[in-house]
């Protein structure tokens, strides 16, 4: 693999990242946490994990292909900052709640409800384009689904008691991680 792959990886990540070290900073304590999450998010980093055991050093990288990984970094990207500045203040790891907590609908939370989680998947889709094969790709693909799911779910349950009903209408009106897909 191309030196320049290695440094389009690591550029797109950093790029995606930092505004979640920013946003994290501002974040109050949580009175609630269900840190059952957590098992979502080691199946998330197990799934990006995974898409580094192929022989990726081994690896061509057709422009074609750097064209596209660039193109879902740069999605991501847009979506990381924009969800990071949406939360303003009540971004975690953990699925948690804040006494001030407030159900974010505008920005990419107007567009789906787990920008953040979509972001991810696209990091996940422009790493694995540059390193991985199919096979591969597509096991990583399942954990990080069912990483996400297990996520989802816990933060959900803790919205939908927090905010009843409004959540549930929100819910209704907005898909979970891609645009129209309910």
């Amino acid at each position: 693999m191309p030196a320049y792959a290695y440094a389009l990886i690591a550029v797109g990540v950093l790029v995606w990242f930092y505004p979640f070290v920013r946003a994290h900073r501002g974040t109050t304590p949580a009175s609630v946490v269900n840190s059952r999450s957590r098992w979502g998010v080691l199946l998330q980093f197990m799934a990006f994990t995974l898409l580094w055991q192929g022989h990726f050093w081994a690896r061509s990288l057709p422009v074609w292909r750097a064209t596209i990984s660039v193109a879902l970094f740069i999605l991501a990207a847009v979506l990381s900052w924009t969800s990071s500045r949406a939360l303003a203040g009540q971004l975690r790891v953990d699925a948690a709640l804040g006494a001030e907590h407030r159900l974010v609908r505008s920005g990419p939370y107007a567009v789906v409800r787990n920008p953040i989680y979509t972001s991810m998947l696209l990091v996940l889709c422009a790493t694995a384009i540059i390193v991985t094969g199919w096979k591969l790709f597509a096991a990583a693909l399942v954990l990080f689904i069912a990483g996400t799911e297990i996520r989802v779910r816990t933060e959900e349950r803790l919205l939908a008691s927090r905010f009843g009903e409004e959540f549930e209408s929100y819910k209704r009106d907005v898909s979970a991680y891609l645009p129209f897909l309910y």
